[in-house]
């Protein structure tokens, strides 16, 4: 079975408050299985634009990763992100 993934691009524009939403999220990342590939680091943009923070988390299915971000815990997670950042979110099927 294919993995999922999560893509996010996102800008934190409050810092003081985003690390509560990173506290909440750990709970449903634990809870499915999440494992961080990709977070923050350097980064070239040769097209397009982006956003100043890059992650990538991997889950054992494409299945799990939408169950992730539909669960209550994350919904709730996802509340405290949106107030303190800017951010785009893609979730995909991995393919070999």
């Amino acid at each position: 079975m294919p993995k999922g993934y999560w893509i996010v691009h996102i800008t934190v524009t409050d810092p003081a408050n985003y690390p509560e939403y990173l506290e909440a999220a750990r709970i449903p990342f634990d809870r499915h299985g999440a494992r961080f590939l990709v977070r923050g680091g350097s980064y070239t943009v040769p097209e397009g634009s982006a956003r100043e923070r890059h992650v990538v988390i991997e889950f054992e299915s494409y299945d799990t990763a939408l169950a992730c971000y539909n669960s209550s815990e994350y919904k709730a997670a996802a509340k405290l992100r949106q107030a303190c950042a800017e951010s785009d979110i893609v979730i995909v099927e991995g393919h070999s």
